[in-house]
C-alpha cells in the first residue's frame, strides 16, 4: 500500500487530531489509564493541533500521509529545546494502517525533514513502555542516550525515554 507524503495544510487539522486520538489509545492502551486517554478527546486534540499550527508553522514542519484520499497518519519535526539540536516530535499513525508501509514512509519523510534543519542531530522522546515504538525507532538509526522524563498523557504522568540520532 502507497502512502503519498505531502506537508499538512490547514483543512487537515481535524483528521490529524482525529489519527493522533486513535493512535494514541491503540498504542498505549496498556501503557495508560483508559480514563487517561479518554480525557483528551479528538475535539480536545484537533484543538490542540489548530493552535500549534497557529504559532509554529514558520519554524514547525508537519507532514501527512495521504493513503485511500485520507489521512493515514502524520510527522511532525522541528527545533528541540536543547540548543543547536532538531526533534522529531510525533510519528502517528491510524490503527487501521499500523503495519502498512505507512510509519516507515513517514520516519525516511521525517528525518529529510530534520536535516533540513541543519542540526548535527535529533532527539525524539518515546513511552519507556512502548516496546514497538521504541524498535521502529530503532530500525530508523535511533539509540536511547540514557536521559529519561516524565511526561503527561491527560491526567496520566507517564516514562519517556529520549532517543538521538546523528543528521547528515
Amino acid at each position: 500500500m502507497g502512502a503519498m507524503i505531502r506537508p499538512a495544510a490547514a483543512e487537515d487539522l481535524a483528521a490529524i487530531g482525529d489519527v493522533h486520538t486513535r493512535s494514541r489509545a491503540s498504542a498505549y492502551a496498556h501503557l495508560v489509564p483508559a480514563e487517561a486517554l479518554a480525557a483528551v478527546p479528538v475535539a480536545s486534540m484537533v484543538d490542540w493541533w489548530t493552535e500549534r499550527w497557529r504559532y509554529e508553522r514558520e519554524t514547525h514542519r508537519l507532514l501527512v500521509a495521504e493513503a485511500g484520499g485520507e489521512v493515514a497518519g502524520f510527522s511532525y519535526v522541528g527545533p528541540s529545546e536543547t540548543p543547536g539540536v532538531a526533534e522529531l516530535y510525533a510519528i502517528h499513525v491510524a490503527p487501521e494502517r499500523v503495519g502498512t508501509g505507512v510509519g516507515r514512509v513517514l520516519m525516511a519523510a521525517a528525518l529529510a525533514e530534520l536535516a533540513e534543519l541543519d542540526r548535527p542531530r535529533a532527539v525524539l522522546w518515546v513511552l519507556e513502555g512502548n516496546d514497538r515504538a521504541r524498535r521502529f525507532y530503532e530500525r530508523g538509526g535511533w539509540r536511547p542516550d540514557g536521559v529519561r522524563r516524565e511526561g503527561a498523557i491527560g491526567p496520566a504522568l507517564t516514562m519517556q525515554l529520549r532517543y538521538t540520532r546523528p543528521l547528515p
